[in-house]
């Protein structure tokens, strides 16, 4: 993203909270290390800057999330209330059943007893996520697919903060990403995340996804907004929403219900957003600012794909990895956004973790995409890295497994 509105023209910085992924972000322009900025309202003392994009909802808790919050600092992402609707998954639960937008039939457990009584009294799989949504989360998806799978993982997972068990749906997933501003939604793709972490859709659900269809949707060609986003414009309108809007929905007997919602730009989708629209700068600017909005699309730019090199021994992080160098074979001519790398004393580019890189190709066609992205991966090499070379041959068109 930082890539791109700089191509925009605007004057771009970035706030590190984390010890890793430096490498792209100082490509593109100066960047604060937290240990060096404890508050980032220091940097807003000292300079005036017309958007920020944060990457995690995490930015809230922190003990300068209130200071931006009362500046009203201009934040592409709601507060308050509004926050909850991705922080607390039995808000947006209640908020669902407020609006008689379907959702799964969910329970909160405070502990182990309490969970293994819900599921002997409604014994169905469920899918086992922490109840408050963060980066940092005790619990990390685990979709159960039968009741003894259930039965299983109910007894390892850790209850610092709960349980959130929601009905197994089944694999018809899909997503759609609008804007929220000046009381109205603009809607903007439809998408489709491989999330899980090896081909034929198999193995553990990733920490982030290893792939990724994108399709330009304003339109809201698959009624995923007009069933699961539209309801909710009374109280978008209610506790001031302005911002991005994001839906992960699953289709079962022809009808769509809510998984989550998330409300902020993400890393996977937000760049691919960006190449699309024809002013990106001036729109999300306008978000912020909460103004009414007249969004206009590339021609040609219709479709994406995202795919992830995966580093070795992903998706198992706790194995420990040596800074493998990482090559490349020949020139890109796609967007490639470096993520776990760095230069080591010698000037080479080598892997600090288990992500190296995101390939994203747009194209007017879904097939002239993935042809691109795929033709481009493959000028990466570096030991035992992967990545899934079945995206687009499953999971789409949205709603179909």
């Amino acid at each position: 993203m930082l890539h791109i509105l700089k191509g925009q023209g605007a004057d771009v910085e970035t706030y590190l909270t984390r010890d890793y992924g430096h490498y792209g972000p100082g490509l593109e322009g100066k960047t604060h290390l937290v240990q060096d900025v404890p508050d980032v309202n220091t940097l807003l003392d000292a300079k005036d800057y017309d958007l920020i994009i944060p990457q995690s909802i995490d930015w809230a808790q922190k003990d300068w999330g209130s200071g931006l919050v009362d500046r009203k600092a201009p934040i592409l992402c709601p507060s308050g209330e509004a926050l909850k609707l991705e922080r607390d998954r039995d808000f947006a639960r209640a908020l669902c059943g407020r609006y008689r937008i379907p959702f799964p039939r969910s329970y909160v457990a405070r502990n182990r007893i309490e969970a293994e009584a819900i599921l002997a009294k409604d014994p169905r799989p469920y899918v086992l996520k922490n109840p408050l949504c963060s980066p940092t989360s005790p619990i990390h998806t685990i979709v159960c697919e039968t009741v003894t799978d259930t039965q299983a993982w109910l007894r390892r997972v850790d209850y610092a903060e709960g349980a959130f068990m929601q009905e197994y749906m089944g694999r018809a997933e899909a997503g759609h990403i609008a804007f929220v501003s000046g009381g109205e939604i603009y809607s903007l793709i439809t998408n489709q995340e491989y999330k899980r972490a090896f081909n034929g859709d198999m193995g553990i659900v990733a920490g982030a996804p290893l792939g990724g269809l994108v399709e330009s949707d304003p339109g809201d060609k698959y009624g995923l907004a007009r069933e699961l986003i539209h309801p909710l414009l009374p109280w978008f309108r209610e506790v001031d929403f302005h911002g991005p809007i994001q839906v992960t929905g699953i289709k079962r007997d022809g009808k769509w219900s809510v998984l989550e919602y998330n409300v902020r730009l993400g890393v996977t989708c937000g760049p691919v957003i960006l190449r699309m629209l024809q002013n990106p700068l001036d729109d999300l600017i306008k978000v912020v600012k909460n103004k009414k909005l007249k969004i206009d699309f590339n021609p040609g730019l219709l479709f994406g794909c995202s795919l992830t090199l995966a580093g070795y021994g992903y998706p198992f992080v706790a194995l420990p990895t040596p800074p493998l160098p990482v090559d490349l074979i020949s020139p890109f001519d796609c967007d490639v956004w470096w993520n776990e790398v760095a230069l080591d004393s010698h000037e080479q580019l080598v892997m600090t973790g288990h992500r190296i890189a995101d390939i994203v190709a747009i194209a007017e066609t879904l097939e002239d995409a993935i042809k691109r992205a795929y033709s481009n991966i493959a000028r990466i090499r570096c030991l035992s890295s992967y990545y899934r070379t079945d995206v687009g041959k499953s999971l789409w068109p949205p709603g179909e497994c």
